[in-house]
């Protein structure tokens, strides 16, 4: 439903993703009416239609909402379709499982009148909110959500208790210079983390979150998968510290272990030998893996918009290109080849025969070793 649509411009658009909600849907969009007529706000409502096939439709239209039609599928499509067709400069998006009171939406427009860029709702006492009984599965309520937003808080510094609250309000302004990517659940805490990236203001209103009425189907949210994939976003858009301290620790772990090794020292009653140095090759082996993973990770989400531009990674591969990395491979390579051709000849020597492994494993170690982190540089 539309208010004043012709003689006053559209403040907010309240968007709805819709997928067989016929359960639920009626009592979101005419609190959401109700909410914009009591506080004279002058507003939308929108439901983004993800291919329901239901009544839902029909009780949208029953109810004087606008109906988008969104093909791909996904809870990110869903809303990436209605805030696209949204009019208003305040967007606020919430679930239409009727768990989420619309009636609170005048306390996140007051927010966002205020100048926030992004107004999050917090279910969590943490954040001053509260949920009903059997309105969060343990899971959810106890691990996923605490977990996720506590990662939110140390690794991207976002204000914000409850990264995965579906109820939530921003400005359109925001929502297009984000450039949001994420198709499936991640979108919510795709929002969050480029938000606080970019250096938006962002605020928190604490609101009651409701046990799920729908009885038709089951929560389209799947715990594992959905979990999984928000971890999976999390490390692509994580700090580079993330992965530089551990990859460095390993890395000084290995090195430290050829230190002693190579010449055999012994430390009291201990003897540092062939089998430090296989312990010592594969830390150094995991720790440049690791750095590796964390250059690709970033480099991927930057180009694929997940991120945005990091000056560090700019100056990395201004310092660091393709010609300069063969050439570091190469020598690795053939380095390793050599003390490797070494051991060869080394049992050539014998006749092919016993070796003194002690001493022979100096040299295959180190080499397999500069063998290994050559190709993996190519």
């Amino acid at each position: 439903m539309q208010f004043e649509r012709q003689t006053e411009a559209i403040e907010l658009s309240v968007v709805i993703p819709c997928l067989n909600e016929e359960d639920t849907l009626g009592s979101c969009i005419e609190k959401a009416q109700r909410a914009l007529r009591e506080h004279n706000i002058a507003g939308e409502v929108i439901v983004a239609d993800n291919g329901s096939t239901d009544s839902s439709r029909g009780i949208a239209e029953r109810e004087q909402a606008c109906v988008v039609t969104v093909e791909e599928p996904g809870y990110g499509s869903a809303l990436m379709g209605g805030i696209a067709a949204a009019s208003g400069r305040f967007i606020i998006i919430g679930d239409a499982d009727d768990s989420y009171d619309f009636l609170e939406i005048p306390r996140i427009v007051e927010k966002l009148r205020e100048g926030f860029d992004l107004v999050q709702g917090c279910r969590l006492p943490a954040g001053g909110g509260s949920i009903r009984p059997g309105a969060m599965p343990f899971l959810h309520r106890w691990i996923g959500n605490p977990f996720f937003s506590f990662l939110v808080r140390k690794w991207f510094h976002a204000p914000i208790n409850d990264v995965y609250c579906g109820l939530r309000g921003f400005t359109k302004a925001m929502y297009n210079r984000l450039d949001l990517r994420c198709t499936g659940m991640e979108f919510a805490t795709e929002m969050v983390i480029k938000a606080s990236l970019r250096g938006e203001k962002i605020a928190e209103v604490p609101i009651t979150l409701y046990a799920d009425r729908r009885t038709s189907h089951a929560p389209h949210l799947k715990t594992f998968r959905d979990g999984w994939r928000t971890l999976r976003y999390f490390l692509m858009c994580s700090p580079g510290w993330l992965f530089l301290i551990p990859s460095g620790a390993f890395i000084a772990f290995g090195l430290l272990g050829y230190l002693v090794a190579m010449p055999g020292l012994r430390i009291g009653h201990s003897t540092f030998d062939a089998h430090t140095l296989l312990f010592s090759s594969l830390a150094i082996l995991c720790g440049y893996q690791w750095i590796l993973f964390a250059i690709f990770a970033k480099t991927f989400a930057i180009t694929e918009g997940f991120l945005p531009p990091d000056r560090h990674l700019e100056r990395f591969f201004e310092l660091v290109n393709l010609e300069k990395g063969l050439v570091v491979a190469a020598l690795a390579i053939l380095t390793g080849g050599g003390l490797l051709l070494t051991a060869v000849r080394q049992w050539w020597l014998t006749g092919f025969g016993h070796l003194d492994y002690a001493h022979t494993m100096r040299f295959v170690v180190p080499g397999a070793t500069l063998v290994a982190l050559g190709f993996q540089t190519v």
